[in-house]
């Protein structure tokens, strides 16, 4: 016979009332109460019937969140965090990745994974802002990244035009003076791409030294696309004494075909990149990057989520948050 909230509240000696509000995160409960309840559960085997508790309260306790690609290192340590935090705050996260395209977006802002949680953390790549805002429904959005800025919506960012300024600025204190960008298109401006870009060309103007075209490589943000841009510029004769990946993967795979080449980093060639993912201090050498916030970008976009399922946070216009930054100072740029 299946174990009931009755037999845990038997076992642990409290109410039937007191093993719904333990299950239900109740935050006015003694420790040494939900302690007793928890062994109860734990000692009995008990389940807790998720589909039933969710229909009487009408949430789930659970946050979707959609990202692009799972295997790109940064997604990956920012799902992490914002599971971390999430958790904290008595939510679970259930998690889809889109590919980037535009019916898995909509599958997210309209399928299972809206019915199954209270709000999203959602950054989409391939919808526009009003193709989002015609079918979000009822439930919290918060936005992650860039794609879409707009006052309709939520959205946790990080700095990115003023970051990419910084590394830019560190490169040419280093007496850089041919700094090739990986990662971008020359006539980009908006989205991650443009807007670190414009943080390159505007660090360029301040010390006076024009912007080329030449210098500016576009690619996948991959390792091997990192790789395959700085193969294409020393293949092509541009000559340049710095690297500038507008993220870690496109850095260290550019690093990585610098030193398979015999050049020297940082000797010959500085490298820079973006994000601050767990193998840029572990690289060899290690890298010097931006650490966007990536803690506060998962709190605050966590918290802001919630306090909009809970009411905290009255509806209104969006709100718009940026992260803040560091520059981490290392071995491929010191």
């Amino acid at each position: 016979m299946a174990v009931t909230m009755n037999d845990v509240a038997r076992a642990a000696g409290v109410s039937l009332k007191t093993v719904s509000n333990v299950l239900n995160d109740y935050e006015f409960i003694r420790p040494a109460t939900k302690q007793k309840v928890h062994d109860a559960i734990a000692e009995l085997g008990y389940e807790a019937n998720l589909t039933a508790r969710s229909l009487r309260s009408g949430k789930t306790r659970m946050l979707g969140l959609v990202l692009s690609d799972l295997s790109a290192p940064y997604y990956a340590e920012l799902a992490s965090r914002l599971m971390t935090v999430a958790s904290s705050r008595g939510y679970r996260v259930l998690v889809e990745q889109s590919g980037a395209e535009a019916g898995n977006e909509l599958g997210a802002l309209q399928g299972p994974l809206r019915q199954l949680t209270d709000g999203l953390l959602f950054t989409p790549l391939a919808l526009d802002a009003d193709a989002v805002a015609s079918h979000r429904g009822s439930k919290p959005v918060v936005m992650l990244g860039e794609h879409i800025v707009d006052s309709r919506f939520d959205l946790v960012t990080m700095k990115n035009e003023q970051a990419a300024q910084a590394v830019t600025a560190h490169l040419l204190a280093g007496g850089r003076r041919r700094i090739a960008v990986v990662g971008a298109q020359a006539g980009e401006s908006a989205g991650t791409a443009g807007l670190r870009l414009n943080g390159y060309r505007k660090a360029l103007d301040r010390a006076g030294i024009p912007f080329e075209p030449s210098l500016v490589a576009p690619c996948e943000w991959r390792r091997d696309g990192g790789a395959a841009a700085v193969s294409s510029l020393l293949e092509g004769g541009t000559a340049f004494d710095a690297v500038f990946g507008l993220n870690d993967a496109l850095a260290l795979g550019a690093m990585h075909e610098l030193l398979i080449r015999g050049v020297d980093v940082p000797g010959d060639v500085a490298v820079a990149g973006f994000d601050d993912i767990d193998e840029a201090k572990f690289a060899s050498p290690s890298l010097t990057t931006v650490s966007p916030g990536m803690d506060e970008i998962a709190e605050r976009s966590v918290a802001l989520l919630i306090d909009r399922i809970e009411g905290r946070e009255p509806a209104g216009e969006g709100l718009h948050v940026e992260a803040g930054f560091v520059l981490r100072v290392r071995e491929s740029a010191p």
